[in-house]
């Protein structure tokens, strides 16, 4: 990998990372910091956290019923959020776990809502 391409990867895990942080600070929301989230990414650690971000709203009503699985999510995330604000990379259990997502786009088909859904819903049907 060269040197720029290393650098490039950084400041997308460590934008990543802040994002992430962002939403658990309940300072923007989850589909804001999805759309704020680096283009057209081959790093496999911001991939994956965009996913697990995917994954906290998917959760919302799961999350709403079981305290104890929105703290243990919470806690997942800010470990990403943590990492990646450092620049390192994920380590390869949660890249792995979210392999499967890594061929679809970490941005909406189009700007807005109805972007966002189908990407979504695209999300949702490679998960079954």
């Amino acid at each position: 990998m060269s040197k720029k391409l290393k650098e490039i990867n950084i400041s997308y895990r460590k934008l990543a990372g802040e994002l992430i942080k962002c939403v658990l600070a309940k300072k923007m929301s989850v589909k804001q910091a999805l759309l704020a989230f680096p283009k057209d990414v081959s790093d496999t650690s911001v991939k994956a956290s965009w996913h697990a971000l995917c994954h906290l709203e998917a959760d919302e009503d799961l999350r709403k019923n079981d305290l104890e699985y929105a703290q243990e999510q919470d806690l997942y995330l800010a470990n990403i959020a943590e990492t990646l604000y450092k620049g390192e990379q994920l380590p390869f259990n949660i890249r792995d776990a979210y392999k499967k997502y890594y061929d679809l786009p970490l941005n909406p088909h189009k700007p807005g809502f109805e972007g966002f859904l189908a990407s979504f819903q695209n999300f949702l049907t490679v998960s079954k």
